[in-house]
């Protein structure tokens, strides 16, 4: 596993699991302010490469590799799981197909989480709505926030509140207004990171208790 561990200053004992896009890497600036809203949130945060990046410094990720990207993310939960004292609560999730490859290995193992955090879900490639990338949503259980811009070319707002039905488990979906699929990019990445988390603590799914910690 190669990537970033935050440990914050006041604990909650829970932690999160975050990872990249297809075109970048775990140093992408969304992701990190990410990380840094989360960990002064009081969580502990593996921001990480996934197997494929860790494979070649550049382009996208192959078809093929896509379940040793989930092989990878599984093992940087259980990583982080062991790091994390008591009966800790690990979150996962990531930006485009990050968040993709989080919520396949959440519908392929169910217990491996306690919850989603998918960043500009990839609903469909650009220009190609038909081929929706949603065949596993129907066994997606786990509770799962997600997070969009109103342009983004990968599926409209609408699209991705339509695509969401067949989820069985608790899921939301905020929206950042004016925002593409790198929901605003670096110059408003802190801002969107704190919209993130607050959404996340304190929104209707309820991953936060009275004083901020994940139930």
């Amino acid at each position: 596993m190669r990537g970033f561990l935050h440990t914050p200053d006041a604990p909650t004992g829970h932690g999160l699991v975050l990872t990249h896009g297809a075109g970048s890497n775990s140093n992408a600036p969304l992701l990190a302010a990410v990380a840094d809203a989360f960990c002064a949130a009081g969580f502990t945060v593996l921001r990480c490469d996934l197997p494929y990046r860790q494979a070649r410094p550049h382009g996208p990720p192959f078809p093929a590799m896509a379940a040793q990207d989930r092989a990878g993310l599984a093992r940087a939960v259980r990583l982080l799981r062991e790091r994390l004292p008591g009966p800790a609560k690990i979150f996962l999730g990531g930006h485009s197909y990050g968040g993709r490859q989080s919520s396949m290995l959440a519908a392929e193992q169910p217990d491996l989480a306690a919850g989603l955090l998918l960043l500009s879900y990839p609903l469909h490639p650009p220009r190609r709505n038909a081929d929706l990338r949603t065949a596993h949503f129907a066994k997606l259980t786990t509770p799962v926030l997600f997070v969009h811009g109103t342009r983004d070319p990968f599926g409209s707002v609408d699209e991705m509140r339509g695509a969401l039905a067949p989820i069985a488990g608790p899921h939301e979906i905020v929206a950042i207004e004016g925002a593409g699929h790198d929901l605003g990019g670096k110059g408003s990445a802190a801002r969107v990171a704190g919209t993130v988390v607050e959404a996340f603590l304190h929104g209707e799914l309820k991953f936060a208790g009275p004083r901020g910690r994940p139930r």
